[in-house]
């Protein structure tokens, strides 16, 4: 599968805003990113980040506003297997005798049709997407026997193995170690230079300039959008987080 066109825009969204009940999750949220870039996503817990990605998977509908997501809306693009979605967190049973191999073979599922027999294209882009995030030595290891990790270099290739043209990843960094955030920083600088869109949430603001081309802070709504070093400025973030956070950090 072709990526989208570097110039193409890859993800658009307009005046989309999402509640649930009385609780605003996203207010009038506009944004548009452009293919073959690593855009992050920064902002405080509950600032609706995740809400923002279940949004572009067509998991959750906005109340108002639009979403296109390769020039598709979600639903679409879901069923084109455009979008690779690596949530913060996997409901996986960890004692469930599954290999690395199987978990990252489940990417694949979209296209082997009812009888989920895989041939030979699927195997090939498994065991490049295990290569690629530096397990191949435990491709046939119990999956409840990796680290954390590692276990979160499997889940990004099980999205890489899909082949999707955009990749969404959220707080793909939580509990791993530095060994595989700096991996996983060269492997989505890496995609992007292929073509692919990456569009990945992070709390950690001292590794964004090395992975981001650009970053959005998001509160609800979109506080700035743009490049990396304007985003990081004192003013900006404290929109995004309030004065009182940057105060502890600075203390």
């Amino acid at each position: 599968m072709s990526a989208v066109p570097a110039e193409e825009t890859a993800i658009a969204v307009h005046g989309v805003s999402v509640r649930y009940g009385d609780v605003r999750a996203l207010d009038d949220v506009s944004l548009t990113i452009p293919a073959g870039r690593v855009t992050g996503l920064v902002g405080m817990n509950g600032a609706g980040k995740s809400t923002l990605f279940k949004t572009l998977t067509g998991s959750i509908r906005p109340s108002h506003g639009t979403v296109r997501v390769g020039g598709r809306t979600p639903a679409e693009a879901r069923r084109r297997r455009l979008i690779g979605y690596i949530p913060q967190s996997e409901e996986v049973d960890w004692a469930f005798p599954v290999s690395v191999r199987d978990v990252v073979m489940m990417g694949r599922y979209g296209g082997l049709g009812l009888t989920r027999r895989p041939r030979r294209v699927d195997h090939v882009a498994v065991d490049e997407a295990v290569d690629r995030v530096e397990l191949a030595d435990l491709a046939d290891r119990q999956i409840g026997r990796l680290s954390g990790g590692q276990r979160k270099r499997a889940f990004v290739a099980r999205g890489l193995a899909q082949g999707a043209d955009i990749l969404l990843l959220d707080e793909p960094f939580a509990g791993v170690d530095k060994r595989s955030e700096a991996m996983i920083v060269r492997l989505l600088r890496d995609v992007a230079a292929e073509g692919r869109t990456v569009l990945v949430s992070t709390h950690d603001l001292h590794a964004l300039p090395a992975l981001a081309d650009e970053a959005v802070l998001l509160r609800h709504r979109v506080i700035f959008h743009g490049d990396v070093r304007t985003a990081l400025a004192p003013q900006n973030l404290a929109s995004a987080f309030g004065l009182d956070v940057l105060e502890r950090d600075d203390s």
